[in-house]
């Protein structure tokens, strides 16, 4: 699987794990037991986030690529290193994503090559590829510049099987020995006893000391039947990113046009400020965003999910697990996060405002398998909230009080009747879509009234 990411084996190994986060986590028991010092984006994904728990000597979130570069030219040094500070036994990790896992911005792959060249052997990079990889070219062909630590998850790139990767520049893999925990299968000795305790770790390979346990032998064999599959598909991961490239670019600049006959924009797009969606180097193939109405109230995500599951359209809403990212592009303070919480909000659990501020996104991501004809199922989907108030479909706001079957019917035809907008877009569908997409609102209003 080396050659998939174009990492020579002479340099790279590869650690089996179920998932990117359980990745992470194997660089993290490294952190564990030594002096060490955590930097994180602000952008990552919260199981990088996470690492900064097991930072003894202490972490930094960088709130922008302004501030990496910055940290970066000025000799990436540790705290307290500047007023004297001993940190000759210290040593630094510094994490951040390839991808924003909330609105797909790209950010440098250069990083570690520049952090190599002004810490040498005392800080190492981690880079978080599990958003990337699923639709651009992982290219660890140079290792001088690679990060030394990677982690993955393969079911985001092939669809299955479940299972996870840390790929580790073996100059760099002495850090995860730093652990005091190991599992079967990773020591060749080990001694009980209450005089004396005592074991040898393999000395071979460094995935055989860290790998704990039985392997997922299965998943690990299922992986050449998806590689071997996705090859025949799609050819390369380079026609992926094209692919899914331009249909994110021509679905946003659809989103960017929709507007109520008010004049407003509907939809409140958050793209990083270098992200361009022409460039596969600074953006990926998702788009984060949120709704607004006629009057310029917010369109819960949870209702919008709701609404898209029953028109057969997969996305996701909520956090995200991007703590920074949704503070940053919602424009929520760290007390307000905490006030928030105070008042009851949790991940997933139906509050989708406070205090006139969403408290998640609404996140779709195009890949290998997507079309045209989906990015014109979604814009039509999208098309129907086009000057529809937020409140269009609760049936508090009926005219007619019964819940009868006959009275519910009816209900039903005053709300299609009420919706010109929505028919308008309907007849420029040909006959037969226009049909089932009528029947298919009308089932999502029996739902939504009759019930």
């Amino acid at each position: 699987m080396l050659g998939f990411f174009r990492a020579d084996p002479e340099y790279f190994d590869l650690i089996f794990v179920a998932n990117a986060t359980a990745a992470i986590k194997l660089v993290a028991d490294g952190l564990r037991d030594e002096d060490t010092w955590c930097g994180y984006h602000t952008d990552s994904h919260t199981s990088l986030v996470g690492l900064r728990e097991l930072a003894s000597a202490g972490s930094r979130c960088f709130f922008s690529d302004a501030e990496v570069d910055d940290w970066l030219s000025t000799g990436a040094d540790f705290p307290g290193e500047e007023t004297g500070k001993d940190c000759s036994k210290s040593w630094g990790l510094f994490a951040y994503p390839a991808q924003s896992n909330m609105n797909g911005r790209r950010l440098p792959l250069n990083w570690p090559s520049r952090l190599r060249k002004s810490r040498s052997g005392r800080m190492y990079s981690l880079l978080d590829a599990a958003a990337f990889v699923a639709s651009a070219q992982l290219d660890l062909s140079d290792y001088v510049t690679a990060p030394d630590f990677t982690a993955l998850s393969f079911y985001k790139i092939f669809g299955f099987p479940d299972l996870g990767a840390l790929i580790v520049r073996k100059d760099a893999g002495h850090i995860l020995l730093n652990r005091s925990y190991f599992g079967g299968g990773t020591v060749d000795m080990v001694i009980n006893g209450t005089g004396r305790t005592w074991h040898a770790t393999k000395q071979g390979a460094l995935h055989e000391a860290l790998e704990d346990g039985t392997p997922g032998f299965h998943s690990i064999a299922a992986l050449h039947c998806a590689l071997d599959v996705h090859t025949r598909l799609y050819g390369s991961m380079v026609n992926v990113s094209k692919h899914a490239g331009l249909l994110t670019a021509a679905l946003y600049k659809h989103m960017c046009s929709l507007t109520h006959s008010n004049g407003t924009t509907m939809c409140a797009i958050y793209k990083g400020a270098t992200a361009d969606y022409d460039d596969r180097t600074t953006q990926g193939p998702t788009i984060a965003f949120n709704v607004r109405d006629i009057l310029g109230n917010w369109v819960g995500k949870s209702h919008f999910e709701r609404l898209a599951t029953r028109n057969a359209i997969q996305l996701r809403t909520g956090g995200v697990c991007n703590p920074g990212g949704i503070a940053a592009h919602l424009d929520v303070s760290p007390q307000e996060m905490q006030e928030n919480y105070a008042e009851g909000l949790r991940c997933g659990n139906g509050i989708d405002e406070m205090n006139g501020k969403p408290t998640g996104i609404i996140r779709v991501s195009l890949g290998a398998m997507s079309n045209t004809r989906d990015v014109e199922l979604f814009m039509r989907f999208l098309m129907t909230f086009v000057d529809q108030k937020n409140d269009w479909l609760d049936p508090a706001d009926s005219p007619i009080a019964s819940k009868g079957p006959d009275n519910c019917e009816k209900q039903i035809q005053i709300l299609l009747n009420d919706m010109p907008t929505k028919r308008s877009h309907l007849e420029s569908i040909e006959s037969r879509d226009r049909e089932t997409r009528l029947h298919g609102i009308r089932n999502v209003l029996r739902r939504l009234i009759c019930r």
